[in-house]
């Protein structure tokens, strides 16, 4: 099969940026002209895969009083400060990189003055179609979280320490009057609840954040006793670029210790990726069921393959996305004349993201 003309890029003259909307992609304009012998360089994409991967952080912390919750509330505490990480969440995203080698300078009749926007990746977004706008690139949803105070760091702690447990400086004194404490707070909740309490709260509203606010000192002071758990989380993203079908490819590990890891770093557990093929692109068939021949100085573009793509970890399937690879694929083209005739010039629509066509027709004169 004949191929168009692969080119180093080269400098090309009449380039108009052209950027939409904050979200949109960025585009360049090129235009056949004189300047550039009627000449057109682009880019084919290949695809890479980002694996974005979230671990969560877990942190103990023992409450000040907690060699006293099992003589006071019969529950066993966090006994000593501690962290583990665990894997909270993983995301497929397909990206797209310039491959090098399919690159091409397609050239136009003279005096036909042609256009093709590109993206930052020099690959084709559309052909004499200035406006078109090809769909937002996805991002990772998955986001790092902070940790928040706990509910020893809120006003309902604060609130829930008399006066006496301040002033006292014996941890065994204030461990029995915070249980004392706690036992008085589930009495006025019970005769809140009853109609029995002192100055009831006069309707439905002030009822519920009256025990809303009894249960929050109960949880304070329960957690001085039992200890607290402070989650956060962190971000990390792999790349995959997709080849040969594999399976059970390590792309990274997480440690309950360390959390996220590279894939050589065998203190943690491996985070699997498995990639299988679906189908492969192909060459457009003759009406005879032969293969079509490549047009001569062809406007080239990607038939992609179709791939599965999913992570697993400790037997879980995390994340799984079905998507077009043009490594899968073949390279076809449409004859440059559709886009140079004066009187019915064509256009074409591209997936940047696979060198794909999405759509061709007649500008609208």
């Amino acid at each position: 099969m004949s191929r168009n003309f692969i080119m180093p890029m080269a400098v090309m003259a009449m380039c108009v940026a052209a950027s939409g909307p904050a979200h949109a992609q960025t585009t360049t304009k090129l235009t056949a002209t004189k300047a550039n012998d009627y000449g057109l360089v682009y880019t084919l994409p290949s695809a890479v895969i980002n694996v974005t991967l979230e671990a969560e952080r877990t942190e103990s912390r023992p409450g000040e009083l907690y060699n006293y919750a099992s003589k006071y509330l019969k529950t066993s505490p966090i006994q000593s400060a501690s962290q583990r990480w665990t894997l909270a969440g993983a995301e497929l995203i397909q990206t797209a990189v310039p491959d090098d080698e399919q690159r091409y300078n397609v050239k136009f009749k003279n005096n036909s003055p042609v256009i093709i926007v590109v993206d930052s990746n020099n690959a084709p977004v559309s052909i004499n179609d200035e406006g078109y706008a090809p769909s937002t690139p996805a991002k990772p949803t998955l986001e790092p979280k902070q940790p928040q105070p706990s509910i020893l760091d809120s006003p309902a702690a604060r609130q829930a320490m008399t006066e006496e447990m301040i002033q006292s400086t014996s941890t065994a004194k204030r461990a029995e009057l915070a249980a004392d404490k706690i036992f008085e707070l589930r009495q006025n909740r019970n005769d809140i609840i009853s109609g029995n309490a002192d100055g009831m709260p006069k309707d439905g509203q002030a009822m519920q954040i009256a025990l809303d606010n009894l249960a929050q000192q109960e949880e304070a002071l329960t957690a001085m006793f039992t200890g607290v758990k402070i989650s956060s989380s962190e971000i990390e993203t792999y790349t995959f670029t997709p080849g040969e079908e594999s399976q059970n490819v390590v792309i990274a590990r997480i440690s309950p210790v360390k959390g996220l890891l590279p894939a050589d770093d065998l203190a943690g557990e491996p985070i699997y990726l498995n990639y299988k093929v679906i189908s492969r692109g192909t060459i457009p068939l003759t009406d005879k069921g032969e293969e079509k021949r490549f047009p001569k100085g062809g406007v080239a573009y990607r038939i992609p393959g179709i791939a599965e793509i999913s992570i697993t970890y400790d037997g879980e399937e995390l994340d799984k996305q079905t998507f077009q690879i043009p490594q899968l694929g073949v390279v076809f083209g449409m004859e440059p004349s559709m886009f140079s005739d004066k009187k019915a010039p064509g256009y074409a629509h591209f997936e940047p993201l696979t060198g794909a066509i999405k759509e061709t027709g007649i500008v609208a004169q």
